[in-house]
C-alpha cells in the first residue's frame, strides 16, 4: 500500500528521498501495483521529472534511460531485432507502454524474455548513489547494490538472436535462449524460462561447445512447467537455432 508519494525535480533530491526506510522508486508502476506490495506500507519516489527516458545511439552503444518504456524501446529504430522480438514476448502492449527498462530488469524472474536477451548482450547498468558506478547485469542481480539505476548500455556492433518455447505463442517461455556474438568471435548465450533470474550459459571466445553449454546449464532445471531433461534438450536446440539465425 502506497502511503506517501514524492515527485522530486532533481536526481539529488531523488537520491536523498530513497535513503528513507521503505521508500522505493516509481517508474511505470507495473511492479509497485502488484499484489506483492498490497499488504506493505511504502513510500514511492516518482522518477518522471528526471528525464531518464531517453534512447540514443552513441557510437556502437545503445544508451537506454532507466525510465524508457519497453514500448519505446521496441519502436526505436536502433533497437536490435532480437531485442525487439524479446520485448514482444515480455508483455502485452498495455504493460509495455508502462513498464520501464530498469524496472523490468530489477523485478524480473527467470522467465523474462527481455532480461534474457539483455543478459546475452552483456548489458551494463549505470547506478548513481553516493557515487556513480557501472555494473554488469549479472553482478547487479547477485549483489543488488544500493543507488538508482539511471542508464543501461548494450552493444550494437554484435550479431544477435532470440528463440523461445512456450505453451502458446503469447505465453511466458518454458525455455528461452538469447545469443550475442561479437566480430572477435566472443559468444554469449543466456538462458531463460527457469529460476529467479535468467542465467548465463556461455561467455566464450568462440561458439564451440555452445550446445553442450546450453544443455549443461539446465541439467537440473526442473519445476512445475517442465522436467530438467526436457529443458536441457530444448536449450541445446534453441542455442543452435540462435547461432544459425545470428549468422
Amino acid at each position: 500500500m502506497i502511503t506517501n508519494y514524492h515527485r522530486p525535480q532533481t536526481l539529488e533530491e531523488t537520491l536523498e528521498l530513497l535513503k528513507q526506510p521503505d521508500t522505493l522508486p516509481l517508474g511505470g508502476g507495473t511492479v509497485l501495483n502488484s499484489p506483492k506490495y498490497k499488504e506493505r506500507e511504502i513510500s514511492v519516489v516518482d522518477l518522471q521529472a528526471l528525464d531518464l527516458n531517453h534512447i540514443r545511439q552513441t557510437g556502437y552503444i545503445l544508451e537506454i534511460g532507466a525510465t524508457a518504456t519497453l514500448q519505446q524501446l521496441l519502436e526505436d529504430a536502433h533497437t536490435p531485432a532480437a531485442l525487439v522480438q524479446a520485448i514482444r514476448q515480455e508483455a502485452t502492449l498495455n504493460i509495455r507502454n508502462a513498464a520501464t527498462a530498469a524496472g523490468t530488469l530489477v523485478a524480473c524472474d527467470g522467465r523474462s524474455a527481455f532480461a534474457t536477451m539483455m543478459l546475452a548482450f552483456d548489458a551494463k547498468l549505470t547506478i548513481t548513489g553516493d557515487s556513480t558506478s557501472t555494473v554488469s547485469l549479472t553482478d547487479y542481480w547477485a549483489l543488488r547494490p544500493g543507488g538508482l539505476i539511471t542508464r543501461i548500455d548494450i552493444p550494437l556492433n554484435v550479431k544477435s538472436a532470440y528463440q523461445q518455447v512456450a505453451r502458446t505463442p503469447a505465453d511466458l517461455p518454458i525455455v528461452a535462449a538469447g545469443l550475442a556474438q561479437w566480430s572477435s568471435g566472443r559468444t554469449r548465450l543466456a538462458l531463460g524460462g527457469y529460476g529467479k533470474t535468467p542465467m548465463l550459459a556461455m561467455d566464450g571466445t568462440e561458439a564451440d561447445g555452445l550446445e553442450s553449454a546450453a544443455s549443461n546449464a539446465f541439467h537440473e532445471a526442473a519445476d512445475q512447467w517442465a522436467s530438467a531433461e526436457y529443458r536441457s534438450d530444448v536449450a541445446a536446440t534453441l542455442a543452435r537455432r540462435c547461432l544459425e539465425a545470428a549468422q
